[in-house]
């Protein structure tokens, strides 16, 4: 009992530091500095994300942007993993290795810091709609997903020249691919880099997985609604006169 209890502070823990860091939306910030101190949320699409910041302020802001948003996703993870590491050496669960609770935080700490992304307490809960930050989330919990969805966007954003397709396509793919890598590959033959896999594990990843990505297609919604009916914007940058 003892041990569950420490799981779940930790959990928490985790969670919190992680939607704080997520919260921190650097489209808001660096469109205010870029643009004196316009809200990217009321200019073009109204999504307080770096595409949205490259049409409607410019590139430096959202190379900026871009940088700041997949660290926050890199830091939050790293965080997770080094609470949960502290955490096995004074707590252990029958079944379920030290590795596997270590990547149990960074599942934790990403999921948590890109639904602050999205709905940033710091910010009136209107944010991006958290692809930038859920790649790098994905980049550290599983580098082979990453590649994958990686590989998604590019293609299909080769052929459609639209970020929100290719945005939405990716993240479709997000939990098949959690799925295959953890089960067909971790669990069916054991060779996870984070030792033995549990069933319980699979289980719980591509729940995260299909969570995540259900929420981060809701917020194209209305990008859906557009590509529907054909009004969907390509790729452009802003020209200065």
């Amino acid at each position: 009992m003892f041990d569950l209890l420490n799981v779940l502070l930790y959990g928490v823990l985790t969670g919190v530091i992680a939607y704080l860091l997520g919260s921190i939306s650097f489209s808001i910030i660096f469109t205010k500095l870029f643009s004196h101190k316009q809200d990217i949320r009321t200019m073009g699409s109204g999504n307080a994300g770096a595409t949205n910041v490259l049409r409607s302020v410019g590139p430096k802001a959202a190379i900026c942007t871009f940088i700041f948003d997949f660290a926050k996703g890199i830091l939050s993870v790293f965080i997770g993993r080094q609470l949960f590491a502290y955490m096995t050496t004074f707590t252990s669960i029958e079944g379920i290795g030290s590795g596997e609770l270590i990547q149990y935080g960074a599942y934790i700490a990403g999921f948590c810091c890109a639904m602050g992304h999205i709905f940033p307490i710091f910010f009136g809960f209107k944010g991006g709609k958290g692809v930038l930050t859920s790649w790098a989330i994905i980049a550290l919990i599983d580098w082979r997903a990453f590649v994958m969805v990686i590989v998604v966007f590019i293609i299909v954003f080769l052929f459609s020249r639209i970020v929100s397709l290719a945005s939405i396509c990716a993240a479709a793919s997000f939990p098949v691919f959690t799925l295959i890598f953890n089960y067909f590959v971790d669990y069916q033959h054991q060779s996870s880099a984070a030792g033995p896999t549990s069933m319980l594990y699979v289980v719980s990843t591509v729940i995260i997985a299909l969570l995540q990505a259900g929420i981060l297609i809701y917020k194209h919604r209305s990008n859906i609604q557009r590509l529907l009916a054909g009004e969907e914007k390509k790729i452009t940058v802003k020209k200065k006169n």
